[in-house]
């Protein structure tokens, strides 16, 4: 069998811990961080991000050697393409490691449907009661060979055909996944075969069949932050590398702090490194808590306050522009952000319902490993964007008008429903997040053509709380459209006015109108309003919202007697028309 390759970048967006490896003709699920290779991981210095994560380290998944990653094969359940047998793999193969028909000599095909839950446990189809149930009374016999026939017709789970020599009549797997399809054979049994067989819990739910290959599967939980200074210099991050070796004062003593001044190869003194361990250590003896807020509190102080060009030893650029004519009353700041890095961080998974808003309400996450461990998986991107800070007051002042308030009662309602639904906890609807989140995806949209840039290549990051208003584009590629420069080039005062009032005026009017604007929910649960895929969705790697929370009419407006103007840039797109 060869070894399956993904990029390290994989590894915490689409194939992480718990979640399903195709390879070739098998399937496999990635194992607990416990089980990884940590001595070939690299460090990623990002203190404030670690913190918040309650871990001490951040490292880059191992790369480079045979098993830096375990797996285990997963489904178990598997099928014979020639023969067609379906069974467990020590049944269908004599080596329970290579999954290969004893009989037939072909290998293996997992089976295509699995169990999960939402407590994110996973189990086998029940492929043997799916079958007999309801017919205990027509088993001949002892033996249960058991096949897997295709129709052929379609393929729909309606020509997937079990049979058993037992003597019990055929049935088709039609209706096996679905809400309440696995009721009747008992709750889940709260496997996690990721962390190992002996690491079973309780669990309450009932599991549902998916398909192994559906994204509901595994949805990864992934922590981000900009890195801002000091923390973005090359100092922060040499006194990061090595902060087990000094955080102890008993352990800074001359001789190491020489040591460590030779190890830097005379890019910094004894002193300068004295000076940030002084500093790091009071940072790190403050106990208060670093959460979602604060980390997005900093870096918003941090993009506003700007940062001139001091070297390339800076992962932290961030420059002054003016703000373009006619935007003056409701955008503050403009920042050219010729460089950043961006440290993304696994923090756990979830199955059948997406991941959490980390701005949200705590939710509970599948582990990564059976204990708390001193580390998790992380990966840096390198880049650039354009800010855009927004005058609260004005934004507040739109806020309590009668059309803003209906709209949000409308999202309230379905965000009530949705956490109902799901067992969340609620949390109260911002409409102005609402409202600059839709903009970011309009300029999102808008840079994807005059920047050149794919639009899964860039990516937002929203500053909104009850004292600022921000959002943040930047590249969020780790390849060659990563830093090119063509996105912060727009944050020129005459190329970003340009892009606005064009991209707010194409995405003012939309080709699924009058449909898309008059919807009154949209979207995964309702909770979106006036959006589609026609204007203001973007690609799900670009948004942090999980595209929710969009309502194009709040920028724009509706057809509604008296709602025509009531939009946040109603006005400005009435004047450039």
């Amino acid at each position: 069998m060869n070894t399956p390759k993904a990029r390290r970048s994989q590894l915490l967006s689409t194939y992480g811990v718990g979640g399903l490896f195709p390879s070739e003709s098998t399937s496999f699920m990635i194992a607990g961080l416990h089980e990884w290779n940590v001595d070939r991981a690299e460090h990623i210095a990002e203190p404030r991000l670690a913190r918040a994560l309650g871990v001490t380290e951040l490292k880059a998944p191992p790369a480079g050697g045979k098993r830096d990653v375990p797996v285990i094969r997963y489904p178990y359940t598997q099928v014979c393409p020639k023969c067609r047998r379906i069974g467990a793999l020590s049944q269908l193969s004599n080596d329970k490691n290579e999954a290969k028909c004893k009989a037939c000599k072909v290998d293996l095909s997992p089976f295509r449907l699995m169990g999960a839950c939402r407590n994110g446990h996973v189990s086998e189809f029940p492929v043997y009661w799916w079958l007999h149930k309801g017919q205990q009374d027509k088993i001949r016999g002892h033996e249960h060979e058991m096949k897997l026939n295709v129709l052929g017709r379609t393929s729909s789970l309606g020509d997937l055909i079990l049979e058993c020599t037992c003597g019990v009549d055929s049935r088709s797997l039609d209706g096996a996944i679905g809400a309440g399809s696995l009721s009747d054979f008992g709750k889940c049994s709260g496997l996690r075969p990721w962390l190992g067989l002996e690491t079973n819990e309780e669990c309450d739910q009932y599991p549902r069949a998916v398909q192994r290959g559906a994204s509901n599967v595994w949805f990864p939980a992934v922590r981000s932050s900009i890195s801002i200074p000091p923390y973005s210099e090359a100092l922060a991050k040499f006194v990061d590398k090595h902060w087990e070796m000094v955080k102890d004062p008993a352990a800074v003593i001359p001789p190491v702090l020489a040591g460590l001044a030779a190890m830097s190869k005379g890019r910094f003194t004894a002193d300068q490194i004295n000076g940030e361990i002084e500093r790091r250590r009071g940072e790190e003896d403050d106990d208060e808590e670093v959460s979602e807020a604060k980390l997005r509190a900093d870096e918003y102080k941090a993009l506003v306050e700007g940062r001139d060009d001091e070297g390339i030893d800076s992962d932290f650029v961030c420059l002054r522009r003016d703000v373009p004519d006619g935007f003056e009353s409701l955008i503050s700041d403009v920042r050219k952000v010729t460089r950043l890095r961006e440290v993304r961080a696994l923090q756990g998974f979830t199955r059948l319902d997406g991941a959490p808003d980390p701005s949200g309400p705590a939710q509970k996450l599948c582990a990564l490993a059976p204990t708390h461990l001193h580390w998790l998986p992380a990966i840096e991107v390198i880049g650039e964007g354009v800010f855009l800070a927004f005058r609260r007051e004005a934004l507040e002042e739109w806020a309590g008008g009668d059309f803003a308030q209906k709209r949000l009662r409308a999202l309230q309602k379905a965000a009530d429903r949705a956490a109902l639904d799901y067992g969340r906890p609620q949390a109260p609807v911002d409409i102005i997040k609402v409202a600059i989140h839709t903009l970011s995806h309009i300029i999102i949209d808008q840079l994807s053509l005059d920047a050149g840039y794919p639009a899964a290549a860039l990516r937002e990051r929203l500053f909104v709380n009850d004292k600022v208003a921000g959002l943040l584009v930047y590249t969020a590629s780790s390849d060659s459209a990563g830093s090119l420069g063509g996105v912060a080039s727009m944050a020129e005062t005459e190329h970003l006015g340009t892009a606005l009032s064009e991209g707010l005026q194409r995405l003012s009017w939309c080709s699924s109108d009058p449909v898309c604007i008059e919807s009154a929910g949209s979207g995964a649960d309702g909770l979106n309003l006036a959006a589609c895929h026609a204007c203001v969705l973007a690609p799900e790697t670009s948004c942090e919202m999980n595209n929710s929370f969009l309502d194009r009419a709040v920028l724009f407006g509706t057809h509604d007697e008296g709602c025509e103007d009531a939009g946040l840039f109603s006005e400005l797109v009435e004047k450039a028309s």
